[in-house]
């Protein structure tokens, strides 16, 4: 019983960890795209409108790709821990197993 609450522990961690990667990449896209809209904005000369605490995007954008990020972490969360832990397809499994032979 001990040992399956223990992978759980590890398998929620592990996935947790996942969605923090895909939350720190949607910043970065969000980054990129606030840089592209301000440049575009004052080459055309205008102003940039900033949305509330000093954001170029509307709020619904930024939260849309916070969202996604932490959907993209998820879904390659579960499935880099399908590759690694259930179905051992790992490049030290496969070390492994050249030694054992």
């Amino acid at each position: 019983m001990k040992r399956k609450r223990k992978i759980d522990t590890k398998k929620i961690f592990y996935i947790g960890a996942a969605m923090f990667l895909g939350f720190l990449l949607s910043l970065i896209v969000h980054a990129f795209i606030e840089m592209y809209l301000i440049i575009q904005m004052m080459e055309a000369g205008s102003v940039p409108f900033a949305y509330g605490r000093q954001e170029f995007l509307p709020p619904f954008l930024s939260l849309s790709l916070t969202v996604i990020g932490l959907a993209l972490g998820y879904v390659a969360g579960v499935r880099w821990w399908q590759w690694v832990y259930v179905e051992k397809r790992h490049w030290i499994f496969r070390k492994r197993r050249k030694v054992k032979k």
